[in-house]
């Protein structure tokens, strides 16, 4: 399956979904990481580091298997505006990528980065079905768009279901610390780290494993059996 996780900015994806990301890629999918911006200007970074940092973070969320690519859309930091062109933007992507699922992050945010990008893929995702229109690649529509918790409001995330990641939590943990500039060299945010492997502890604890995260659907999901259900 080709999945697509849109991100605002590097290291969202990692902090939201990113022991998730990882297993899908072990099971085979394959998974491209988009970001809207590349997170620039911060206090401790600039736009080469960054780089250098997410490269790094996909490498550790890829984990040999190479299925996990990473695309820059190219918009700019703080100013991610919900528009047509950035719609179309997404929806190339959408379509070059042939992809099924979209994970975005939860759609309630304090930061307006996050909330224009929730915007803009569920507008692209129907985008990218259109014909005559002057967008790249062949017309697809997504068959599920999934939220993620990446939020900087202080939620207590309420979740349509949870990703057992026990066996993935070290490697996410090690994606989101090769962000150095936002999560080892600023003291102030390196208690960031703790509180993600807590809330996934916490969330592991609901249905009985170590480790989970958490995630939102408007849509309904079907399943085939319950075989796979953690109870």
């Amino acid at each position: 399956m080709n999945i697509l996780v849109v991100g605002p900015h590097p290291d969202d994806q990692e902090l939201g979904m990113g022991g998730t990301i990882t297993r899908l890629a072990q099971q085979g999918h394959k998974v491209h990481i988009l970001d809207m911006c590349n997170g620039e200007p911060t206090p401790h970074g600039s736009p080469e580091q960054r780089e250098r940092e997410w490269d790094a973070a996909t490498a550790i969320l890829d984990a040999g298997t190479g299925n996990v690519t990473r695309e820059l859309l190219g918009l700019i930091n703080r100013q991610i505006t919900h528009s047509l062109d950035a719609r179309h933007q997404v929806a190339a992507v959408i379509r070059q990528q042939q992809s099924e699922l979209v994970f975005v992050p939860y759609f309630e945010d304090a930061h307006p980065d996050h909330i224009a990008t929730t915007r803009i893929v569920e507008d692209a995702r129907f985008d990218a079905k259109l014909t005559k229109v002057d967008i790249p690649g062949e017309p697809i529509y997504p068959k599920r768009l999934i939220y993620y918790f990446a939020t900087h409001l202080r939620i207590v995330p309420q979740p349509s279901f949870l990703i057992d990641i026990s066996e993935q939590i070290d490697v996410k943990i090690d994606s989101i610390k090769a962000y150095e500039t936002q999560f080892v060299i600023p003291e102030q945010n390196r208690a960031v780290v703790e509180w993600v492997r807590q809330q996934n502890g916490f969330m592991g604890s609901r249905i009985g494993v170590a480790y989970a995260e958490p995630f939102f659907v408007r849509e309904p999901l079907g399943l085939g059996s319950l075989d796979g259900l953690q109870v």
